[in-house]
């Protein structure tokens, strides 16, 4: 720990506590969970009576993190995203997190809004709702009308929100730092995970940048007649309130617990529902990415209105190349071409199995390509992906990350609308499209424009990098840098044999020599006389010490290899 970071800690010490008294009794809960005597497991309960040592692991870190506060639960669904980092079940558990939080008082809201828009509330809306229809984290939500009758809704920040999730943050960070130290803790990446947190909390908290989504949106997808975005009101919104139009329309929820519109009209929906987002993601190349059911609504006319843009997914040509390629390989039932591109599109550890991982994948695509389409569950095959890749160390990349958790997202929307459908019904016909589109000439003229650019800096640079080497290796001043790994052990015993062997060298001169102060004068048992005290304590420890090496060398592996070279 840096000396600097402690004002740090010192200064959040009331939170530490609180998420130390939190953590204990969650963790003592999963410790309890590994006992079989009921009495004492059903020693801590949560807020209804149930023993936590009933929940599973996963159940209590959901529970853990929402007792934290906002910006832990914030975490959580950042997490949710990495199923290739925390696994399938934990990032499926963490999906359920919902930030609700008390709202604060109109008297509040009114400063706010007013404070924003340097007026008074009443000269910009004829009317405005006192009490929310949400509350989440960040802000909270109120319906209003505009002076010219429109219907908007009017998100607006929480008090003193900047300064709580700066001090969740720092705590954060520091937990970050200390995990990071801890094997089992090291491979979920703390660091890089609270940085994502930190952008994405930064980002949510300035809802300017949700104004600039709706407008991209709107300009990208204007095209599309059965899409619907809300029209923002810039004059009437800043970094700390949004106001945009209401949209009207049914939910997911009512159509599926009311059958009036019959089966095939929701097929139907659901089909529209799953078109949209493929042409979004893989021609689009911009989607929304948060399809919950409550963000989807279905207006009289079919049109499908999308709400809260705060997240949205971008996919670049590199990433939806290397897309397109995984699925024709999946299509092919290409299991060697499928780990490869694997291999080259995550992040792989030194000490991959690469075997495994080549049978993990086969056994994957022959479990699903023997399937009708229209059968497969999109969110089980992913999430299937998804072990392995934990399985393997295998680290994605967040923009995949979030299409992955979009897409299961939005696999559980389509089914509670008609539970016989998968997206892949839709993804199959955009193969043809994907394929034509793959080699046109449009698309390959992006490509070589791409590739000349990149040719065109490195020849620019060759030159000067060059004659900057010629510079260093005449002058004398190349320094090449070597790391080992694995070396440390080795040459930390191979010193400490050395100061051994030297502090028992230098015990037996001085035994040798009887260098006061002595010991047995006079005589003593077994004919010992005249030893020298230094010499002997020198002598003890040498000896100690070489045991020690001794054991950790019989530890680590033996000194000879021939009861290896037998099983050879």
């Amino acid at each position: 720990m840096r000396i600097s970071a402690l004002p740090r800690y010192y200064r959040n010490l009331r939170r530490w506590q609180e998420i130390i008294v939190v953590l204990r009794r969650y963790g003592l809960a999963d410790w309890l969970s590994r006992l079989r005597v009921d009495f004492i497991r059903d020693w801590i309960k949560d807020d209804s009576g149930t023993p936590l040592a009933s929940y599973s692991r996963e159940a209590r870190i959901r529970m853990a993190l929402t007792d934290l506060g906002p910006t832990f639960i914030k975490l959580g669904q950042v997490l949710s995203l990495r199923p290739d980092l925390v696994g399938s079940e934990l990032a499926q558990e963490l999906q359920s997190l919902q930030t609700q939080v008390p709202p604060d008082s109109f008297r509040d809201v009114r400063e706010v809004v007013e404070g924003e828009l340097k007026c008074p509330i009443n000269e910009v809306f004829s009317s405005f709702a006192e009490i929310p229809i949400a509350s989440a984290s960040i802000g909270q939500v109120h319906d209003a009308t505009l002076l010219d009758g429109t219907k908007v809704v009017v998100k607006v920040q929480h008090v003193n929100i900047h300064a709580k999730v700066n001090e969740d943050l720092e705590v954060l960070q520091g937990l970050a730092v200390m995990a990071d130290r801890i094997p089992e803790l090291a491979a979920w990446q703390p660091k890089s995970l609270v940085e994502q947190l930190s952008r994405t909390l930064r980002r949510e908290l300035s809802f300017s940048r949700e104004i600039s989504n709706l407008q991209v949106f709107h300009r990208v997808l204007q095209s599309s007649d059965k899409l619907r975005i809300p029209i923002t009101y810039p004059a009437c919104s800043s970094a700390r309130m949004l106001t945009m139009e209401k949209l009207e329309g049914k939910s997911i929820h009512s159509l599926a617990l009311h059958d009036e519109n019959g089966h095939c009209e929701r097929r139907d929906a659901a089909k529209r529902i799953a078109t949209l987002y493929v042409d979004m993601i893989f021609v689009k190349g911009l989607y929304h990415a948060d399809p919950h059911p409550g963000n989807i609504l279905i207006q009289d006319d079919g049109t499908v209105g999308l709400l809260d843009f705060g997240m949205v997914g971008r996919i670049d040509d590199t990433l939806r190349q290397a897309i397109e390629e995984m699925l024709f390989a999946v299509y092919s039932q290409d299991s060697a071409l499928l780990t490869s591109l694997i291999k080259r599109a995550g992040k792989i550890p030194p000490a991959i199995d690469e075997a495994m991982l080549s049978n993990d994948v086969a056994d994957l695509i022959a479990t699903y390509s023997s399937q009708p389409i229209e059968s497969i569950d999109l969110a089980m095959a992913l999430n299937d992906a998804t072990d392995i890749l934990h399985r393997h160390r295998i680290t994605l990349p967040s923009q995949m990350g979030l299409l992955i958790k979009t897409l299961v997202t939005l696999q559980g929307t389509i089914r509670e609308l008609s539970p016989g459908f998968s997206i892949l019904e839709a993804v199959q016909p955009a193969m043809i499209q994907l394929r034509r589109g793959r080699f046109s000439p449009r698309r390959q003229l992006r490509r070589i424009r791409r590739l000349y650019v990149e040719l065109e800096g490195l020849v620019e640079r060759m030159p000067s990098q060059i004659s900057s080497l010629m510079e260093l290796i005449q002058e004398g001043r190349l320094d090449v840098h070597l790391s080992h790994r694995g070396l440390s052990p080795s040459i930390n015993r191979l010193v400490l044999g050395l100061l051994t062997s030297s502090l028992l060298l230098g015990s037996s001169i001085l035994m040798a020599s009887k260098v006061p102060p002595l010991l047995f004068t006079n005589g003593g048992p077994l004919g010992l006389q005249d030893l020298s005290i230094m010499g002997l304590g020198g002598f003890v420890i040498s000896s100690l010490v070489a045991m020690r090496i001794l054991l950790a060398i019989n530890k680590s592996g033996h000194l000879d290899t021939t009861a290896d070279d037998q099983f050879d």
